[in-house]
């Protein structure tokens, strides 16, 4: 708002403008304030010669200021379009749009006026009920100081309408050789003589009045309940508020419809206006009556209701409604306070979940009730009304929704939860705190005195304070692993669990190393960390930590051999064990006191119905880590499933949740919705992508390439069998088993066929025919291969189907002249360990064939610069982390991925799907292909139809 600035139409003098400082009269403007610049040629150089008067009330107020005439004043408001200006300014603002608007509409005459005893030619308004309508609601909504002089609000409209259709004519450049009509088009108005002015002006004055008599038209206005201070104060019952019933005279000011004073043609025009406003707002109808005049006495919920919808009613069936400007709209809001900081001090940096009790709600009007929170009283009296419109110290307050009455029953109802010692959890607590339009009556304003939340209420983030890097750590971190090890250390600080959700290869495992040597410095009793992962990544954990942090004393609690009891003998800093070791040994472990508990690749537990996730939920540890490189792998659920590993009860149950976020967010995209998740979760949440600016430069570039191929003539007539089978069995409504199942295993014979017939027919048949190849796939991957191999570099092959992959490790061994290891859901510990240390040796295999279940998660593959999808897995989140086993932190060289797609197929068709909704996969993907299972007979058919293009030549 442009704050210096004060104005005011002033009769005589025109555009008052004074500088809202101390000033003294003869000052240059801007020397008192600061001018905008788009103002400075029409102001700063004025002088403050004028006084204006601010009294309004009897006394004398006397401000000196500047005056502006018509055009200046005009400029100035002009200039004012696209700048926040006040009250003043605003409101002349809109009687010059007004007076414009009525102008374009032609409803605009030339007349002869007396002013100051001369009779002049001037452009005025022709005084329909519309122009009266649109005064009197001016005069009405003029603000305090401005409505003290009616007069000079209408000699401004006057004023304005005959500059403006002056300029309008100047500058269409129209002319006459009649001096009258040539004078229109002048900046001053003709003067006339002293006995054509009279004649000319009773022209005017007769032409005005066949109009009829049906111009002087009805007006409401409210007013607001007088207040005896001599009386006791009445109930709301008691309360009548009265809707005055005026008459608009011709010069637009209003006056009351005195039954009395009427004649019988006038009385009559009134009460059929009467009747029309009773059929347009029929609580009129029913209104109390004053004895005394035409005016309606309305209850405060009648007025309500007036305020709702009966103004807009009233006003399209062409009456005026003015209302009072003491009813204030207000826009009510919460706060949450703590008048006893945690820890000490004026704001903690962190205060802990357990911490967060001695706290209270407040209610906040803005401006109204002095700006100040309302106190134990206000709310009670507010609690205690219903409705839109209600009293509070003496003044009408309206806001939309019965907003206040909602807000005070809030506070009273958390206040007497405060009272039964049930305050809200945490979770409760952080999602009221962000849940701005959901679960709170009106909005959030402001957090104090909570420490972190402060900031998370305010949009902010949660910002750990820096933390030297533990001195024991053998390992020098990024910047970024350091802002992840400071993050998982404050979470701690507060007893808050995290979910670490790096990209793949970005070295979750030593950030978490980082921070079990910091919790262990300087501490030799604290009580072990127990990290939970599958089989496969074990012997990764068991490296890394004798890397990073040989001197912590590390025990595997896996095999035939273990026992719960070594951990009490050993005393062991961190205990790796597996997911379905823990499952076995849940009651031994769980009875065990743990420093943390880490997850390591945590979406395989986003069923929180198996045994694992039941076992990791009975584990006691001061504090959850979990690691996942996709924290939402298939549905939002996996989400909620995460968070409530570490922080149990933070999103709420899982159909609470699925109706709050997950359908609004999977189902419409709803923003609003992914904002809320977004705010209840990005406090326990880190995630960084290889994308980002600060991790980029640590990585080679990556090149993903769409690699097309045909069908064999063998091919294509094994995928035509298969779908004139699927057709029959859907056209068949006899077919045992459900649909779903029918669909499913077709569409597996499908992939099946498309990556070999072997693979499909399972017969033992050989790849090549007649020294052909059988397949368009496996044809292309061994060119490919052989081309990685000669250029001196090494691939890794994924594939869904471990069949597959055994056919494809037998045949291209002797093929490639190169042994091509095959990692798969079979492979022992000690296997797998080998395999990766023995691919990751200088003169290691080239190829490593690996199953995507197998080999998709948990593994440092940096050897391979080539990453190849042989078939693909419908859910992207799946196949990025096949390809982080190579493209991740430690690759030096530039990573090609490609993955295959058979043209025509069915391939191909989902591909352009799953493409086309990539950008919520960050969110959401519907599991595997069971998303297929829902389409209709049609469509799926079309979907999986083959086309001309699929076979090669």
């Amino acid at each position: 708002m442009i704050a210096p600035l004060r104005v005011r139409w002033v009769s005589g003098l025109g555009l008052a403008v004074w500088p809202d400082a101390p000033a003294e009269a003869g000052e240059v403007f801007g020397a008192v304030v600061e001018v905008p610049a788009s103002l400075a040629d029409l102001l700063a150089e004025r002088r403050l010669r004028h006084a204006v008067d601010l009294g309004g009330d009897g006394t004398r107020q006397y401000r000196p200021a500047t005056g502006l005439g018509v055009p200046s004043a005009v400029e100035l408001l002009d200039r004012c379009e696209h700048l926040p200006v006040g009250g003043d300014i605003a409101f002349y603002r809109y009687l010059l749009a007004g007076v414009r608007a009525y102008i374009s509409s032609g409803a605009v005459a030339p007349s002869t006026c007396l002013a100051g005893g001369e009779y002049e030619v001037r452009w005025v308004a022709v005084p329909t009920p519309a122009w009266r309508s649109w005064l009197a609601v001016a005069h009405a909504s003029a603000p305090p100081l401005i409505a003290a002089d009616a007069a000079a609000v209408t000699d401004f409209v006057d004023q304005a309408l005959d500059h403006e259709c002056r300029r309008r004519l100047a500058a269409a450049r129209r002319s006459s050789s009649v001096p009258v009509i040539a004078g229109l088009a002048d900046r001053a108005p003709t003067l006339l003589s002293a006995d054509a002015g009279p004649r000319s002006l009773q022209s005017w004055q007769d032409w005005v009045g066949t109009a009829g008599p049906g111009t002087a038209a009805v007006v409401l206005r409210l007013h607001t309940p007088d207040d005896d201070p001599d009386e006791p104060p009445l109930s709301p019952a008691q309360v009548r508020w009265r809707l005055e019933v005026c008459r608009q005279t011709p010069t637009g000011e209003l006056a009351p419809a005195v039954p009395h004073r009427l004649d019988p043609h006038e009385l009559d025009a009134v009460t059929t206006e009467l009747a029309r406003a009773t059929v347009a707002f029929g609580e009129l109808s029913r209104a109390e009556a004053d004895p005394h005049s035409l005016d309606f006495l309305l209850t405060t919920g009648v007025v309500d209701e007036l305020l709702g919808g009966g103004v807009a009613d009233l006003q399209a069936a062409g009456i005026t409604v003015l209302l009072p400007s003491s009813i204030a709209a207000v826009t009510p809001t919460l706060s949450i306070r703590s008048e006893q900081v945690p820890g000490g001090g004026s704001r903690p940096g962190f205060v802990g979940l357990d911490e967060i009790s001695d706290f209270e709600w407040r209610l906040a009007l803005g401006d109204v009730a002095g700006g100040h929170d309302l106190t134990q009283s206000d709310i009670d009296e507010l609690a205690q009304q219903s409705g839109d419109l209600v009293r509070l110290r003496g003044k009408w307050l309206r806001a939309e929704g019965a907003a206040l009455h909602r807000a005070a029953s809030f506070i009273a109802a958390q206040r007497a939860l405060a009272s039964a010692d049930a305050r809200p959890t945490m979770a409760e607590l952080l999602a009221l705190v962000t849940d701005r339009d959901g679960a709170l009556p009106v909005p959030l304003s402001a957090v104090s005195g909570l420490g972190w939340l402060d900031d998370i209420a305010d949009g902010g983030v949660f910002a750990p304070p820096q933390l030297p890097a533990p001195s024991r750590l053998r390992a020098q971190l990024r910047p970024y692993q350091q802002r992840g090890l400071e993050w998982l250390a404050a979470l701690g600080g507060i007893g808050a669990g995290g979910v670490l959700a790096d990209d793949m290869g970005l070295g979750k495992t030593v950030q978490v190393i980082a921070l079990l040597t910091a919790n262990r410095e300087g501490s030799a009793d604290s009580p072990p960390a127990l990290v939970v992962c599958p089989m496969s990544v074990i012997g990764n954990w068991s490296r890394e930590l004798a890397t990073f942090a040989p001197h912590l004393r590390v025990l595997v609690h896996h095999g035939s051999g273990r026992s719960a009891d070594r951990i009490a003998v050993d005393r062991p800093d961190v205990v790796l064990t597996t997911f379905a070791t823990l499952s076995r040994d849940r009651v031994a472990l769980a009875a065990s006191a743990w420093a943390e508990l880490v997850v390591d690749e945590a979406q395989h537990v986003k069923n929180v119905h198996t045994a694992a996730a039941k076992a990791l939920r009975a584990i006691g540890a001061a504090q959850r880590i979990a690691l996942t490189g996709t924290p939402v792998e298939n549905r939002l659920e996996d989400l909620r499933a995460v968070i409530d590993l570490v922080n149990p009860g933070m999103l709420g149950t899982a159909s609470s949740f699925r109706a709050r976020f997950a359908e609004p967010i999977e189902r419409d995209r709803d923003p609003r919705a992914v904002a809320r998740l977004s705010a209840v979760t990005r406090p326990f949440i880190l995630r960084r992508e290889k994308t980002d600016p600060a991790i980029a430069p640590d990585l080679p570039a990556k090149t993903e390439l769409l690699v097309r191929t045909n069908l064999s003539s063998e091919q294509a007539g094994l995928y035509q069998a298969v779908l004139n089978e699927l057709n029959e069995a859907l056209a068949d409504t006899r077919q045992s088993g459900p649909r779903r199942r029918t669909v499913l295993a077709a569409l597996t014979r499908l992939k099946q066929i498309c990556n070999h017939p072997a693979h499909y027919l399972d017969d033992g048949s050989a790849m090549l025919r007649r020294g052909r190849h059988r397949s368009g796939k496996v044809e292309l991957l061994v060119d490919i291969l052989t081309t990685v191999i000669a250029d001196g570099e090494r691939a890794l092959v994924f594939t869904q189907f471990a069949a597959f992959a055994e056919l494809l490790s037998q045949w291209l061994a002797p093929v490639l002249g190169t042994d091509v290891p095959l990692l798969h859901g079979g492979s022992s510990r000690e296997q797998r360990d080998a395999m990766v240390s023995r691919f990751a040796e200088s003169d290691g295999p080239p190829v490593l064939l690996a199953t995507l279940k197998a080999g998709g998660t948990g593994l440092n593959l940096v050897a391979a610069n080539h990453v190849i999808h042989a078939d693909r897995w419908w859910n992207p989140a799946v196949e990025d982390q096949a390809t982080d086993r190579a493209y991740r932190i430690g690759q030096q060289r530039n990573v090609q991925v490609r993955k295959f797609v058979c043209v025509g197929t069915l391939e191909e068709r989902i591909d352009e799907m799953i493409t086309a909704k990539r950008e919520l996969s960050a969110l959401t993907v519907s599991t595997g292909e069971s998303w297929l299972t829902e389409l209709d007979d049609d469509t799926l058919l079309d979907l999986l139809a083959l086309r001309d293009e699929a076979v090669g030549e």
